[in-house]
């Protein structure tokens, strides 16, 4: 077995792109906001080509297994740091999860931030969605702010 942490590229976009489906499809009954039918999260392509994010993906023999990025963006002025590495599209496919991949991802990301001279990680996550908190929790995360919705029409 031949896993290898590297940078997508663009040929890797359909298997990404493949990936977002099922993040949505996994995501959609967390979030009753999400729009009904086909929906891009993400613009995966300037994740590529942006100097200020870096998208990984995972290969196992050098099929993708894995992804997560990295966008280095400006926080708050009243924090302490100028600058936070927000982490998204980690996603691992329902087959291959189990096997330490989404912490490989974490290590690689977290490696470029530091390279990057960015300490302070962010990323968010349903509440309900007990697996993903765990696995952060594991990677050192800690619950910091809650995010609330209300929808006026629904109540």
């Amino acid at each position: 077995m031949n896993l290898e942490v590297r940078k997508a590229t663009p040929s890797d976009l359909i298997v990404l792109n493949h990936f977002m489906d099922k993040l949505v499809e996994a995501e959609r009954p967390m979030d009753p906001t999400i729009k009904d039918g086909h929906v891009i999260y993400y613009d995966l392509n300037s994740f590529i080509t942006d100097e200020n994010s870096e998208l990984l993906v995972l290969t196992k023999d050098d099929k993708i297994v894995a992804s997560g990025y990295a966008k280095l963006k400006a926080d708050r002025n009243y924090l302490k740091h100028e600058l936070q590495g927000y982490l998204g599209f980690m996603f691992v496919p329902e087959e291959n999860r189990g096997n330490g991949y989404n912490k490989l991802i974490l290590d690689a990301l977290f490696n470029w931030c530091r390279q990057k001279g960015v300490h302070e990680i962010r990323l968010d996550v349903y509440n309900t969605n007990t697996s993903a908190i765990k696995a952060y929790q594991k990677a050192g995360f800690k619950s910091h702010l809650i995010n609330m919705r209300l929808n006026l029409e629904e109540n």
